[in-house]
């Protein structure tokens, strides 16, 4: 099968196209013949090195959508034929079949395949990060960094679907400001000057990190929660004292879809489900503003590590 993977961690161009053997599923396992393959930071990190060495050729790719073609053991609830979109804990979406656990396999009711091949991480992120980690209820005030996108333009609708009485966002800069004011934002700041202008911000959404993660504490309001899902600037980790937390009533939590795959994916399929619904139903959509062939997968790097994307990417593998 065709598939674009690297053998040695380093920029967009140790990404090549490859012929692997097809694989197999296993116990619990499902294959997908792959229609589309999202494209997500965590892919850049891996080839980046984030995640450690390649072990051998590795196939990046963390959410794909397509056709079920074949079944493990074990495997219920689903048959030869579904199309579904998937979450892929293990990598391997960008080629032409990939392997996903069942109980990761969504079916797409009332989803096109496209927009299902951006979905399984993106949106199950967005929503286990406002409704899980964050604990976000009717009446909250949400701000969300990384306005633009694919997580940040999902979360400021998904917000609102949940009761949030008002969305600010944040970008790196003015160009994007825009383009992020179309999903429900009341307002959308450069992130060098969110802190100045906001206050008592029960939510703050931050996959950014660095100084941008140390603001955001400052302004949180009593009981406020930072939430932390990503590590997109790669700043060094903060070190932070207990003692502010507590005379300042915040919280530090995380959502880390990686750790519920592992030891609770039932939370994590009752993430996606619900983001998926919301996505059927009409009440939040997501916004594909580049698709490319699978051959093209280091132009989509590139732009995500740049920092010039906006909105989902997707790979086009077998539309």
């Amino acid at each position: 099968m065709r598939a674009v993977g690297f053998d040695v961690n380093g920029g967009p161009e140790v990404l090549r196209a490859v012929e692997l053997p097809v694989p197999e599923p296993g116990p619990g396992q499902v294959l997908i013949r792959v229609a589309y393959a999202g494209v997500n930071y965590g892919e850049v990190q891996h080839r980046l090195g984030d995640f450690g060495p390649p072990d051998g050729t590795d196939v990046p790719g963390l959410e794909v959508s397509g056709e079920i073609v074949a079944l493990g053991p074990g495997v219920t609830g689903l048959a030869l034929g579904d199309l579904v979109a998937a979450y892929l804990p293990d990598g391997g979406g960008y080629a032409e079949y990939a392997v996903a656990p069942a109980d990761f396999a969504f079916p797409l009711d009332g989803i096109s395949p496209r927009d299902g091949g951006g979905a399984a991480l993106v949106l199950t992120t967005a929503y286990g990060v406002l409704a899980g980690a964050a604990r976000l209820v009717p009446g909250d005030s949400v701000l969300i960094h990384a306005a633009a996108g694919g997580v940040g333009s999902a979360a400021a609708q998904i917000a609102r679907a949940l009761g949030a009485a008002s969305v600010h966002g944040t970008v790196g800069g003015s160009g994007k400001a825009d383009y992020a004011k179309r999903f429900g934002y009341d307002a959308v700041h450069t992130r060098d000057t969110f802190a100045e202008r906001l206050r008592d911000i029960d939510i703050v959404l931050d996959p950014i990190g660095g100084p941008t993660r140390l603001a955001s504490l400052d302004v949180l309001a009593p009981f406020g929660r930072l939430a932390v899902y990503g590590e997109a600037g790669r700043h060094p980790d903060l070190t932070l004292p207990v003692l502010p937390l507590w005379k300042n009533n915040r919280s530090l939590t995380g959502y880390n879809i990686g750790d519920l795959a592992r030891r609770a994916p039932a939370c994590l399929r009752s993430h996606a489900l619900a983001a998926l619904s919301l996505l059927a139903s009409g009440a939040i959509r997501l916004d594909i503003t580049t698709e490319l062939p699978l051959d093209r997968a280091a132009e989509a790097h590139q732009a995500l590590q740049s920092g010039t994307s906006r909105g989902k990417t997707l790979l086009a593998v077998r539309p």
